[in-house]
């Protein structure tokens, strides 16, 4: 059986990294786009979530995995709610 392609997760960070960098430089540069927690929310509960199945392909220790796993839940909230929260909000 082959290794699990760890470079392609690694790839999909570097990734969410990258989206991360230009979201920030976007709203600093042109004054718009989405407001910092929602763009944390967003990203890093997918980073979590692509992390642990990095930890869970390389074998490593299932608790940090499972820490991962479960750190991504309150991300996913917290980008939940910022979302209900923006589409029940009255627009100006």
């Amino acid at each position: 059986m082959h290794a699990p392609p760890l470079w392609a997760v690694d790839l999909a960070l570097g990734a969410v990294a990258f989206e991360t960098l230009g979201l920030i430089a976007y709203r600093r540069f042109r004054g718009g786009g989405l407001a910092l927690p929602d763009i944390f929310g967003q990203l890093l509960a997918g980073a979590l979530l692509l992390a642990a199945l990095r930890t869970a392909w390389a074998g490593m220790n299932p608790l940090i995995t499972l820490g991962l796993l479960g750190a991504s839940l309150p991300a996913h909230l917290f980008d939940l709610h910022r979302r209900t929260r923006a589409a029940h909000t009255p627009s100006s």
